[in-house]
């Protein structure tokens, strides 16, 4: 029965887990818009550091999801990563679409960060 209560989320953590799957859609579209616009969009480490992004908020979503007691690790690792594809996007100059990204990865970013501090 103890794991039946582990199911139940707490309102934080939900609104994390939300976070965490807009921003991994989110960083996969801009991927996709990034390698259309070529150029600086399209360097190497942006395009890794973007599908790191992604990889890591669903990760986290999921050890969210299944109550595992190492989500605290994985949410602080996705804040981390998340901070820095902000970065990124942000040095795509005045890009409507990667201050968006930019945005979808600050919220998550600070979500996983009051994740990774619950205890």
């Amino acid at each position: 029965m103890a794991s039946h209560a582990k199911t139940q989320h707490s309102g934080a953590m939900q609104q994390c887990i939300q976070e965490c799957l807009n921003c991994h859609s989110v960083c996969l579209e801009t991927v996709t818009y990034c390698l259309e616009q070529g150029g600086m969009h399209a360097d190497a480490q942006h395009i890794r550091l973007l599908l790191d992004c992604a990889q890591i908020c669903q990760t986290s979503a999921d050890f969210m999801l299944r109550g595992s007691d190492l989500h605290t690790q994985t949410c602080a690792a996705c804040a981390e990563v998340c901070q820095r594809c902000a970065e990124s996007c942000e040095q795509m100059g005045n890009d409507a679409r990667m201050q968006a990204c930019a945005e979808a990865c600050r919220r998550c970013a600070e979500s996983c960060q009051q994740m990774a501090q619950a205890v």
